[in-house]
């Protein structure tokens, strides 16, 4: 598929998908006219690079766990480094903190609305 359908399908914008192949997180083969042309497997690919992104990993670190990650058309996964697994668990820690502390601010907020409620 083109670059266009790609972005249409999974709500990307064009300039984002060039980034992601630029940062090696994503792949297209080139036509003989020098058009990008991405696998069908590539919209589940920037779906999980969204979701990694959301989650607030920087492009530089998905574009490390990507080719430790098994796509869904089942192609081998490398193994990961002790050093990206250090990495992943960092990040992970830091998801969690982030869960919490939003946990607490939900807690406040409904303590500020029972109160007003009231």
């Amino acid at each position: 598929m083109r670059i266009g359908e790609l972005s249409q399908r999974t709500g990307v914008s064009v300039r984002s998908l060039r980034y992601y192949e630029q940062k090696h997180m994503l792949a297209s083969e080139r036509t003989p006219g020098g058009h990008r042309e991405y696998p069908e497997a590539a919209v589940d690919r920037v779906i999980l690079i969204q979701q990694l992104l959301a989650a607030g990993l920087s492009g530089d670190k998905i574009a490390n766990i990507l080719p430790c990650m098994r796509d869904h058309d089942g192609g081998p996964a490398e193994t990961a480094t002790p050093w990206l697994v250090e990495q992943l668990e960092a990040e992970r820690a830091r998801i969690d903190c982030s869960i919490r502390d939003l946990r607490r601010t939900r807690a406040v907020l409904d303590e500020v609305i029972t109160t007003a409620a009231g």
